[in-house]
């Protein structure tokens, strides 16, 4: 089961509410979750510095109270803060559940990824999606790096599924091509961040294959290179200038980074498994447009194929599914009426997340 390591203070003001730690163990109790321990900032900063209780080094200033609230493996809404939050202001009746839309854009206007046909032999998909007039600080922006973060270890299994590329916009000119190009034939530059820049006049450059040989120093790094070094062509996203956007599922480039000032943010998923790339996609978009001026609103990209097949993402649409009876009743030992069913808060976090189980299968 994942674990969520959150500021209390930050997650209460979430909330709009205060609680005992005793009222919170049992709110999360009722919803399905769990807080597992409850530290601070000074003693997660001495245990990796494997410092003694007495040693010194850690002032008092970095004496925030962390919550580490054990998740569902199959809620990937709440591997950060902002889901967490969100889904317990639901949950207690505090806020309706959002309705994320996709920017009404007539589709010869919308951003396009044109996707070469060499790229079916590696990582096959590729979706996408822009945050507009978004709004970070410094802690929403370290959630939207950890929510990346978790969700690759987690549903991208270490990126080999999925692996998510995130963009400063307005550094970059569409249309966007997503390629597989041989290693060999195409030089690269490699920065001291770990990140990537492309630059064929560059003094200091490596092709493909020997930029891989470069970053197994790299602790980060090192344990994805496997993922593509052995594969006769790599993966790339060009946008219209021929500016690298990432060489994924390894590292994002340098040139379109964002910071905190940035203000539009292009999404990128490249795949090998499409429904967890919609997922992945989904699960950053949704998350993340309650920090856009245009609250839940996500604008879409079209998806075009060599062959002609086009596709628009994200895919927001709501649908209903079935969930049998005699599975709530079965799972949790009692004998309800229908009606009654969604009158129990327990019974409606079972449910919740039965359908997650079901979406994410």
């Amino acid at each position: 089961m994942p674990t969520v390591s959150v500021g209390r203070d930050r997650l209460f003001s979430a909330l709009g509410k205060s609680y005992s730690q005793e009222e919170f163990e049992d709110l999360c109790f009722k919803f399905g979750i769990e807080l597992d321990d409850v530290t601070t900032e000074k003693a997660i900063i001495r245990k990796e510095r494997h410092l003694d209780e007495e040693d010194g080094g850690v002032g008092d200033d970095d004496e925030e109270i962390i919550y580490k609230i054990e998740v569902p493996a199959n809620r990937y809404d709440l591997l950060c803060l902002e889901g967490i939050a969100q889904a317990l202001r639901v949950f207690n009746e505090e806020q309706q559940t959002p309705t994320y839309t996709l920017a009404g854009i007539p589709k010869d206007s919308m951003l396009k990824m044109h996707v070469k046909p060499q790229t079916s032999s590696i990582r096959p998909f590729v979706v996408c999606a822009v945050l507009r007039d978004i709004t970070f600080d410094e802690a929403s922006y370290n959630s939207f790096i950890d929510l990346q973060d978790k969700l690759h270890q987690n549903i991208c299994r270490r990126r080999t599924l999925v692996a998510i590329g995130t963009h400063d916009l307005d550094t970059l000119q569409g249309p966007f091509t997503y390629e597989a190009l041989s290693p060999k034939k195409h030089k690269f530059c490699a920065t001291e961040t770990g990140n990537l820049c492309y630059d064929i006049y560059f003094e200091k450059s490596f092709r493909a294959d020997e930029l891989m040989e470069f970053y197994k120093s790299d602790m980060k790094l090192k344990k994805f290179l496997h993922i593509i070094e052995n594969s006769p062509v790599f993966p790339v996203i060009y946008d219209s200038k021929r500016t690298v956007l990432s060489l994924p599922p390894i590292i994002n480039g340098a040139h379109s980074a964002i910071t905190l000032k940035t203000k539009n943010v292009f999404i990128e998923c490249t795949a090998t498994d499409l429904t967890k790339a919609n997922i992945v996609l989904n699960t950053v978009v949704t998350t993340f447009s309650a920090y856009c001026q245009r609250k839940f609103e996500v604008e879409p990209v079209e998806v075009i194929y060599s062959d002609g097949r086009s596709f628009v993402y994200p895919d927001l649409s709501v649908y209903n599914m079935e969930v049998p009876l005699s599975y709530i009743t079965g799972t949790i030992g009692v004998s309800l009426e229908a009606e009654k069913v969604f009158l129990i808060p327990v019974v409606l976090t079972l449910v919740t997340n039965f359908v997650h189980t079901c979406a994410f299968i």
